[in-house]
């Protein structure tokens, strides 16, 4: 099957997003708190009490999402599956970060404005990938 006519721009638009959110995981994971703390101390603050396992769940969102897009590129159908799981990963961290932290009390809503667009674009790219799975256009 022909993959559609703009598939190399959507899929490398996502591959650089995807790679973004790997290197925002390195920043954050590496960060200097101390430094950290006296421009951002609520940041500061979430980043060195979040548990160890949510690091993992952060880890596996942005590595199964970046992992995903390349498989896109290379127009295989596992592209799919590792977009769910990137996706259910987003969902748990996100989930820990608005639910389990007073970020939102402190920071107020507009503390959900980018978890919103990180959920809403892996839930693009999830549907994206489906819908090409779907037509053939991924083996």
């Amino acid at each position: 099957m022909h993959t559609p006519r703009f598939f190399i721009i959507i899929a490398v638009i996502l591959l650089l997003w995807n790679l973004m959110g790997v290197a925002a995981f390195i920043m954050q994971y590496g960060a200097d708190l101390t430094e950290l703390a006296k421009t951002d101390p609520t940041t500061a603050q979430a980043f060195a009490t979040m548990p160890n396992w949510v690091w993992l769940i952060y880890a596996i969102a942005v590595g199964a999402g970046a992992i995903g897009a390349l498989l896109l590129l290379m127009r295989k159908a596992a592209a799919a599956s590792l977009f769910l799981v990137s996706l259910i990963a987003v969902l748990v961290q996100f989930g820990y970060t608005l639910l389990g932290t007073d970020l939102v009390a402190i920071k107020g809503v507009s503390a959900l404005t980018f978890p919103a667009v990180i959920i809403l674009i892996a839930v693009v790219q999830l549907l994206y990938a489906r819908a090409l799975v779907a037509k053939g256009a991924l083996r």
